[in-house]
């Protein structure tokens, strides 16, 4: 088993220098380039986080791939001593076995997003819970709610933490006094003071963030609302493929287990046991629930199982834990021959490969027209990537007067580009295809440029096979208003 853990982890250290650069990486960089309290999408501590590092190890992919691994080693080791609180020796060495088998750990690892910070953030702030609720240890109460806030400055799903708090003490008979403590309140000031960046910037951009993460979302969901139980397939197979499917499956018979022996059979469970269920359940079960109506991602469920794998390990057999490492190992085998060879071309644009060769083909137009700019209109993901090797400004949709994200809010001026230049790239990720003449590229370019021609393509060629296409259009006197 020891072997077989080292196996994967040296696999993911190789996947480190190996792995090319993912459009979230390279947002995420625009984050950092752009220090604010807050931002569109995501509360800061991710920005922060890339900073530091590449402010030590220079603009490198290898400087933000070492930032995500840095941080989630520490989360692993948080994790252990947070196990180490409810398990005896053994069972905390299996819970650690079982994170470290998970893909969930290689995508934290492997891709910027803020779920990073989230999963350090919200795993000390859970130790810091045990200390106050079960050990009574009231100066703890600060450090979790310092805690909690720091993970809601990571990622809006932090939420959960005092909501989980709220739900074990009112569930809890002996640990309900804690409701009416002086400690309770001040943990939840302070986690309302460590808040303050993320809500000082909504406030200062109109709520922008805050009705981005709900109430525009749940206006998309609720625009002709429809039961699609495909959907809720799809996230049992996702979440199956990120614990992998050993583990995921035990999970849902363990809770089918607990469910009804608490709710048939009347039979009580223990404290701790409650505390981990609690930080587990509301996340794990709320989603599942929200999936049949509303796609729910694959990283949404990420913090359910910090508290989720330890409660597992108290009931996982051996010989499971041996059954889901082999499975691991065939998996990142597997992933490892897919990052090296490309054998099953990525039909997205949230692929590491070709990038490189973009970014090189562009800098080179670049150079011959010093007076262009470069822009791109497919969300976020090609301006994010050739703004990250490009080392100039690149433009996202507010050229084309379209929402573009966080783009919106570095303060350009597109009144200041009236009359220039500019290269659009569009990205294809079905493979080859002719230039067009006029019809894949946004109608709207007209309506903003005074002429718009094909240029060039720049096709990606993996094993003889063109995988992916970006398609470069020279568009002349930008017009800021139509």
């Amino acid at each position: 088993m020891w072997i077989a853990l080292f196996f994967v982890t040296l696999l993911r250290l190789v996947f480190i220098p190996l792995m090319g650069m993912m459009p979230q990486d390279a947002y995420y960089f625009f984050y950092s380039q752009h220090l604010s309290l807050s931002y569109f999408d995501h509360p800061p501590a991710i920005a922060w986080m890339l900073r530091i590092f590449t402010t030590v190890f220079g603009r490198h992919v290898f400087a933000l791939k070492l930032a995500d691994s840095v941080v989630t080693a520490l989360t692993v080791v948080m994790f252990y001593q947070l196990a180490g609180l409810f398990l005896s020796r053994a069972r905390q060495q299996r819970a650690v076995i079982l994170l470290l088998s998970t893909l969930m750990v290689t995508i934290l690892g492997l891709v910027s997003t803020p779920d990073i910070p989230l999963l350090l953030m919200w795993t000390i702030a859970l130790r810091f819970l045990y200390y106050a609720v079960f050990d009574n240890h009231k100066w703890s109460w600060i450090g979790a709610g310092v805690f909690m806030g720091l993970a809601f400055d990571s990622k809006y799903t932090a939420v959960l933490l005092p909501a989980g708090l709220l739900i074990f003490l009112v569930l809890s008979k002996p640990h309900r006094r804690w409701l009416l403590s002086g400690w309770y309140w001040a943990s939840m000031l302070c986690f309302v003071i460590m808040t303050l960046p993320v809500v000082i910037w909504n406030v200062r951009n109109g709520f922008a963030s805050f009705r981005f993460q709900s109430a525009s979302r749940m206006q998309d969901a609720s625009h002709g609302i429809t039961f699609n139980p495909l959907d809720f397939l799809g996230v049992v197979g996702h979440q199956s493929a990120l614990l992998l499917p050993v583990l995921f499956f035990f999970l849902l018979l363990l809770c089918w287990k607990t469910a009804r022996r608490m709710f048939t059979r009347w039979k009580k469970i223990s404290a701790e046991q409650l505390f981990l269920l609690s930080f587990f359940a509301p996340t794990f079960f709320g989603f599942f629930a929200l999936s049949p109506i509303y796609w729910v991602k694959l990283n949404w469920m990420m913090p359910a199982y910090i508290t989720g794998l330890i409660w597992v390990s108290i009931y996982f057999p051996w010989k499971w834990l041996r059954a889901q490492y082999w499975v691991s190992i065939v998996v990142h085998v597997a992933l490892a021959v897919e990052v090296l060879f490309y054998v099953v071309p990525v039909r997205s644009d949230d692929t590491w490969v070709g990038w490189k060769t973009l970014s090189h083909e562009m800098q080179v137009l670049t150079n011959q027209h010093p007076d262009y700019f470069v822009f791109s209109a497919d969300d976020y993901k090609t301006s994010a990537v050739l703004n990250f090797y490009l080392r100039d400004d690149v433009y996202g949709e507010n050229i084309l007067h379209r929402p573009a994200l966080e783009f919106d809010f570095i303060g350009t001026e597109l009144d200041d580009l009236a009359g220039r230049n500019a290269f659009f790239v569009d990205s294809n990720n079905n493979g080859d295809r002719p230039v067009p003449d006029t019809v894949y590229y946004p109608v709207a370019l007209h309506k903003y440029f005074d002429s718009v021609k094909p240029l060039k393509q720049i096709r990606i060629i993996r094993g003889g096979t063109v995988v992916r296409t970006f398609m470069v259009y020279e568009c002349l006197g930008y017009k800021p208003r139509e």
